[in-house]
């Protein structure tokens, strides 16, 4: 059998449409340099707006424990908290299925994964998406060291990793109340947001920087800095100093992050993460040496990585690529099925419970539930576990009939969602299928879409 390269929207966008050409990198990339239009047609709420949220659900779960609440309010409140989850998800969906090339959703959702935000609580989790809404997605296209900036500063990070609960041993509180430091963020921040776990960091370091981070806390504006908590310093990380300001600053903190975005430790991680997302488990060296070249020439400048990344020969290698993560799966069937974006964000939450939500779930990547820091898997061997794929499978069998009443005829289906990248095998069960839900289920659940 002879391998086909597929098209460039389908290894690194959210797949193809019909009637629509399939777009080149370079239009991908030219159209990830211009504005966010899929932000704008689809927007989610801000963290403000969370919070005001927040704080009516407390006041309206604190009189119901105090028996001085109105229960059906409470149930509104709670009915619209889950309501509000769910539509986050089918925002985020609208976009990846609306977005011509899908390249900037995919990245969104790259990196979401790679800052993750995990909320403990269900009314914590409505807080994530203004985390990516808020610090990443504005990025995806610039430089990393504002993405990390951004990220690592952002009130849904310090809560979700404690560290407004992290005193210097030698501050003013730390002294008064005995409190020590927590390493959370600072351990995260080395191992999983920047260098890496073999980017020759010690303890010692991760103390260093969860001294430098003490102060960060969260006020009634969102982020708030406390000279009062932070631990005098100044601190050495990875053989630089920062911190020794009286009072501390802020600054101090976002020094360290510009510089720890810049080392080169730094894009060998990222580039390597990012290769082995979109292309390959076994990245090519050269592929890897063209991108941290870009990365050190630009300092940090993602659309410069990503265009070494997508243009580069060992990216179009065929029997490369990777197995789809499920919201990938769904956005580029969606898509191949040419349902409209716009129906997908209107549609009630119920439905979108039905045969999104629950399926992700089932698929193995809940929605905004991540097991911890280090994100969803994105191992292929994970993604194809048994009981994972019989969801997948089922998925792909039973929901096109489900979602569009009249579906179009499989062989002109296989040549719109796969270009001419489908195997010969997959042309003749499509054409000998029993039913067009049968034949397009086929397609879908076969390696070759299940594959970017």
């Amino acid at each position: 059998m002879t391998l086909v390269v597929p098209p460039d929207q389908i290894r690194f966008g959210t797949g193809l449409v019909p009637g629509r050409p399939a777009l080149t990198a370079e239009t991908m990339l030219s159209e990830l340099a211009g504005p966010d239009r899929m932000a704008a047609a689809f927007p989610q709420d801000s963290f403000d707006t969370r919070m005001a949220f927040a704080r009516d659900y407390s006041r309206l779960t604190r009189a119901r424990r105090d028996s001085d609440a109105d229960e059906e309010a409470f149930r509104a409140i709670r009915r619209q908290l889950n309501d509000d989850l769910t539509m986050q998800l089918a925002t985020t969906l609208s976009r990846g299925v609306a977005d011509p090339s899908g390249l900037r959703e995919r990245l969104t959702w790259f990196w979401a994964d790679h800052f993750t935000t995990v909320g403990q609580r269900r009314l914590m989790r409505g807080g994530i998406t203004a985390h990516v809404e808020e610090t990443i997605r504005p990025h995806v296209a610039g430089r990393f060291g504002d993405m990390l900036e951004a990220a690592i500063l952002h009130p849904v990070m310090v809560l979700y990793l404690d560290q407004e609960r992290s005193y210097g041993p030698n501050s003013i509180t730390g002294q008064r109340r005995g409190a020590d430091l927590n390493e959370n963020l600072a351990r995260e921040l080395l191992e999983l947001h920047t260098v890496g776990p073999d980017g020759g960091y010690t303890q010692a370091d991760v103390r260093e920087m969860a001294k430098l981070l003490t102060g960060l806390g969260i006020g009634d504006d969102g982020l708030a800095f406390r000279p009062n908590n932070a631990e005098p310093g100044p601190e050495v990380v990875m053989g630089r100093s920062y911190g020794g300001a009286d009072p501390a600053h802020l600054s101090e903190i976002r020094a360290a992050l510009q510089d720890i975005a810049l080392r080169p430790e730094t894009a060998r991680h990222i580039c390597r993460k990012l290769v082995d997302h979109f292309v390959s488990e076994t990245p090519d060296p050269d592929l890897l040496a063209a991108m941290q070249a870009a990365w050190r020439v630009t300092d940090g400048d993602l659309h410069a990585v990503m265009t070494a990344l997508m243009t580069h020969p060992a990216a179009q290698v065929p029997g490369q690529g990777r197995v789809k993560q499920p919201l990938h799966l769904i956005a580029s069937t969606l898509r191949a099925l040419d349902i409209p974006a716009e129906g997908l964000a209107r549609a009630p939450a119920r439905r979108l419970r039905r045969f999104v939500e629950r399926p992700l779930a089932a698929m193995g990547a809940p929605w905004q539930g991540a097991t911890g820091p280090d994100g969803y898997f994105d191992d292929d061997a994970e993604w194809i576990q048994p009981q994972v794929l019989a969801a997948r499978i089922g998925w792909c069998m039973t929901t096109p009939v489900a979602l569009r009443r009249r579906l179009p005829d499989p062989r002109a289906f296989l040549r719109d969602a796969l270009s001419d990248t489908a195997p010969p095998a997959l042309e003749r069960a499509a054409a000998r299928a029993e039913s067009r839900a049968e034949g397009i289920g086929l397609i879908l659940a076969s390696p070759a879409f299940q594959r970017s």
